[in-house]
């Protein structure tokens, strides 16, 4: 049921998960202020982060503050879902501490000093209210008491169950790269992607980031260099099979969800060298570009010098070889596509490799055609981490911006990505060195 709009002050809670992107939040409850319920609704109806969101009508450090809040909240903003001829449900819910069935019973009883009127259905109540305890985030020292109660009328669950139904896991055509479901899912929504965009991926992979795409309704397209995973063939990721099925291949993936007909097609292609024509195409570029730990970095080419055939020359079909294609070459390459593809309010969303103890803002690559909208980091290791960024093209690009790197530092390619791998590696060698050390040491001492 919708809200009545003769309300005012209103106040919504966030629940979030703490799963996604190793987000270090104090308190999973967020408090949301100046939106419509509308709103809530909206984003709730894309989040894979956000469990549930509520109205809320109270809160305080404990019950009796809890009680003193709910209290002072205007009767015109309940009433409405407390008539005579309603129907409500009362639930509790508890993070990092888990009550016995009696115990919530206790804390749904204390709550009588509020004005229902209605009737109590369990099954299918018209109205949801909602208890919540907070304990904290430190699953080894949990409070006997909550550090903060709150209380409010349920509006709207959020998408997590996409992550469940999307699992990797369970698809039907898989890499050692293919991208997490939740992960995919928040990409298409930095992207902003919306039914009957175009969105494209220049190193598709396995399609991870199309199938969360063409989920939203949108066509989706994509380029790899590698054959084998184009076309699904070879080797398979799965264990216990050592090659690929007959219909492996990334319109399967879409047909095992649904969404076949948002497929227009995957191709061959190198990312390093222009197969589009020259003009705006997509509505979203989001990608997750190789960085040379599980997938090799590479395009066409030779390190020898190659006379060019003729332009009229027909000879047979030829397969180049490749060469090392640098981090720093992808995301200059990456930006000055985006910058000459995306139409104007388009988003290029990516992931970036960085070597945590000599990562700073400087080192995100930018363009004149391009605005940074946000940066979000997700932990791989004690010394390396990626970065989701996301751009939104905010102009056409002219042809001095070919040059900007070299009148504005702030456009130049950062060297230092290219040497990850190495660090990524050597962080590696270090933490083996060490445990290696400390097994030695405890086995003289037992030896002893």
């Amino acid at each position: 049921m919708a809200a009545p709009s003769s309300r005012t002050c209103l106040q919504y809670l966030l629940h979030l998960a703490q799963d996604n992107l190793d987000f270090r939040l104090p308190s999973p409850f967020w408090c949301l202020d100046g939106l419509s319920e509308e709103d809530v609704r909206t984003v709730m109806a894309r989040s894979v982060c956000a469990k549930s969101a509520f109205e809320l009508w109270g809160h305080g450090r404990t019950h009796s503050e809890l009680r003193t809040s709910l209290l002072k909240y205007p009767s015109e903003n309940m009433t409405p879902f407390m008539q005579r001829d309603s129907t409500y449900r009362i639930n509790v819910y508890t993070f990092n501490k888990t009550l016995e069935f009696a115990d919530r019973i206790k804390r749904i009883d204390a709550m009588e000093y509020l004005p229902f009127e209605g009737t109590v259905s369990l099954k299918s109540p018209q109205h949801i209210f909602c208890l919540l305890e907070d304990y904290g985030t430190d699953p080894n020292n949990i409070p006997e008491h909550p550090s903060y109660v709150y209380f409010g009328r349920w509006i709207a669950d959020g998408q997590r169950e996409l992550i469940r139904s999307h699992s990797v896991k369970n698809r039907h055509f898989i890499g050692n790269t293919s991208m997490d479901a939740g992960l995919s899912f928040i990409m298409a929504n930095h992207a902003k992607v919306k039914e009957n965009d175009l969105v494209f991926d220049p190193f598709v992979g396995t399609g991870s980031l199309l199938v969360a795409c063409s989920h939203f309704g949108a066509y989706v397209c994509g380029t790899d260099i590698d054959y084998n995973t184009i076309h699904g063939k070879g080797r398979s990721s799965r264990k216990n099979q050592k090659w690929r099925g007959p219909d492996e291949n990334i319109r399967a993936n879409l047909r095992q969800y649904g969404t076949q007909r948002s497929y227009l097609d995957v191709m061959v292609s190198d990312a390093s060298k222009p197969v589009w024509r020259d003009t705006v195409l997509f509505d979203a570029i989001i990608t997750d570009p190789p960085y040379g730990i599980r997938e090799s970095t590479r395009r066409t080419g030779s390190h020898k010098d190659i006379t060019k055939p003729p332009d009229d020359f027909c000879g047979e079909s030829h397969v180049p070889v490749s060469m090392a294609y640098h981090l720093s070459d992808i995301f200059t390459d990456l930006l000055n596509f985006s910058a000459h593809h995306l139409v104007k309010g388009g988003r290029l969303v990516y992931w970036l490799p960085v070597y945590r103890p000599e990562y700073c803002e400087e080192m995100i690559p930018l363009h004149p055609s391009l605005r940074m909208i946000s940066n979000c980091e997700q932990t791989l290791s004690s010394h390396t981490s990626r970065r989701l960024i996301t751009m939104e093209k905010i102009k056409e690009p002219e042809e001095s911006d070919a040059l900007a790197h070299l009148s504005d530092p702030r456009f130049s390619p950062y060297q230092g990505h290219n040497a990850f791998r190495e660090k990524y590696f050597s962080g590696l060698n270090k933490k083996l060195g060490k445990d290696d050390s400390m097994d030695k040491v405890n086995g003289e001492g037992q030896e002893g």
